[in-house]
Formats: structure tokens, sequence, C-alpha cells
């Protein structure tokens, strides 16, 4: 798996600047994520869903319960995919902070 290429770090780029980039992740159920790794600090604000998993390089994988309202912030270095195990749609805007 650590020879895929890596893929965007959500589904649509929706606004760029240089302070930010601004993305949104759609994943219905079974649906998963490009493989990416994450290079700077980001928030995750959650718009729909029940959980999303995030599976690791080494063959780790995280869970994190989420609804919507709920707000993350995440700092770099790992490489992931996500993947929406659970039987809801998950939905999110994913904010990267550059510099």
């Amino acid at each position: 798996m650590a020879e895929a290429p890596l893929g965007d770090v959500a589904t649509r780029l929706l606004f760029e600047n240089e302070r930010v980039k601004v993305w949104e992740m759609l994943l219905e159920p079974g649906e998963a994520s490009a493989r990416h790794r994450h290079d700077m600090d980001y928030l995750l604000c959650i718009l729909e869903g029940e959980s999303i998993d995030a599976d690791e390089d080494d063959g780790t994988s995280i869970r994190l319960p989420v609804q919507a309202g709920d707000v993350f912030f995440i700092g770099p270095g790992r490489t992931e995919t996500a993947i929406n195990r659970s039987g809801k749609r998950y939905r999110e805007i994913l904010i990267e902070l550059k510099g």
C-alpha cells in the first residue's frame, strides 16, 4: 500500500488563497477517499455522518465518531485513506492552514 500514489486530501477543492485551502469531503457508505498525506495543520468541520475511519499505511485504523457541528483540529504528518464504514453519508469541510 505504501507504493500507491497520493491523491487529494478530500473530494473537491472549494477555495484556496495564500493562507488556507478549503475542501469538501463527501463519502457515501462504503466509499473511500484517495490515499493522501496531511502536510499542514487542518480543521475538520463535520456536516453529516456518524463516523469516519482513517486507515494508515502501517495497517492501523482509527475510527472517529462524529455528528453534525463537530469541529476537530488535527496536526500534519499522517498518510491515510478515509473510509466511510457507517451506514450514513459522511460530509465534511476540511480547512488546511498554510504556514
